[in-house]
């Protein structure tokens, strides 16, 4: 039989490298899957690690992807050091496309570059809003906060249709479910010309840095770590879990309503159906393969959007299914959970009692 029993002490030195090997592994797995499928793995790697990095252009577009997976996955680390399980990012990044599109709406030819800081506040407070439903529930009711912040992600998506569908269908858009293009003004500035990659990028990455100065160098990132560690003794120590609790879920709604309201008024320009794009569950992957570290987050992003563009590089250039992003987004989080479980745990072989 066989058993798993907990090391006496776990490798620094692996729990670094745990998401490289991680990679590795999925590599190879994904060569063996272009290989059943009939396709030279050689060009599927290179469209998937090559392709996105080979050109100025293409890493403008490498940026413009890594965006909302920085800013969503930021917040999730830290709710996740809190010990608070906010699956439910997508919703929050969703409502914070509605809200910012909102105001975006509220745009005209007259409308001055003042509009741009009220679309980006609207974006964080629709996220706060949607995340501090969860944080009521869970703080008033007990109620699971996985499944409430999951099954929030479906109301807000019903929310972002029925804006479509009607009241902010756009009358001159041949029946088609969005709103109309918001007006120039509203646009993110681009910080390159004849790319999409925008001031959101900076904002992610100063982000990170705010990020990591409150996690690692403030009190109240300390509280919320030792929350999360050591419930029993913050509490002993004196600090509120309910403080905890609304402190991540706010933090966390507030940047992926953030990253929702960049989507939109950046590089989408318009309310669609199609706004969500997966960035809230990719971004849980992200911050793990980040270890919760915001440093190690920007890079994991990186990763993450190239498996995106990839996925839809292979699809037009290689004929397969869109879904292989999902497929190797799923094999990098399972193959880093392995790596992690084999740093905790040695693999023990023991005889039954039937054998004897």
């Amino acid at each position: 039989m066989l058993k798993l029993e907990a090391r006496p002490q776990a490798s620094k030195l692996w729990g670094i490298g745990s998401p490289l090997l991680a990679l590795v592994i999925t590599v190879i797995i994904g060569v063996a899957i272009f290989m059943l499928m009939g396709k030279d793995p050689v060009k599927g790697l290179l469209v998937f690690f090559w392709e996105p990095v080979k050109s100025g252009y293409a890493l403008s577009e490498l940026a413009v992807k890594a965006t909302p997976l920085l800013l969503i996955a930021l917040g999730l680390a830290v709710c996740f050091r809190s010990n608070v399980w906010n699956i439910g990012a997508e919703g929050q990044f969703v409502l914070g496309a509605v809200t910012a599109g909102g105001v975006a709406l509220l745009a005209d030819k007259s409308t001055g570059p003042w509009i741009i800081p009220l679309i980006l506040l609207a974006g964080v407070l629709g996220g706060m809003l949607w995340a501090g439903i969860v944080a009521l529930l869970r703080d008033r009711f007990n109620a699971s906060e996985i499944l409430v912040s999951l099954m929030l992600v479906y109301v807000a998506e019903l929310v972002l249709s029925y804006m479509v569908y009607g009241p902010w269908k756009d009358p001159n858009g041949f029946n088609f479910p969005q709103s109309k293009n918001f007006e120039k003004v509203t646009q993110i500035p681009k910080l390159l010309d004849g790319t999409r990659m925008n001031v959101g990028l900076l904002i992610a990455l100063f982000g990170a840095v705010g990020m990591w100065i409150f996690m690692f160098r403030t009190y109240g990132g300390f509280q919320l770590q030792v929350g999360g560690l050591a419930p029993a003794a913050a509490k002993y120590a004196g600090f509120s879990s309910r403080r905890a609790l609304w402190t991540a879920l706010l933090v966390s709604g507030g940047m992926a309503g953030l990253a929702g309201a960049l989507e939109v008024a950046g590089p989408i320009g318009q309310l669609t159906p199609y706004v969500p794009a997966g960035y809230g569950f990719a971004a849980i992957i992200v911050a793990f393969v980040g270890r919760l570290n915001p440093i190690g987050i920007v890079f994991s992003a990186i990763l993450m959007s190239m498996f995106y563009i990839g996925g839809e590089l292979a699809q037009s250039r290689l004929g397969l299914p869109k879904s292989l992003t999902g497929v190797f987004q799923g094999l990098l989080l399972f193959t880093l959970l392995a790596c992690d479980t084999l740093i905790a745990y040695k693999i023990k072989f023991s005889r039954s009692a039937g054998s004897q």
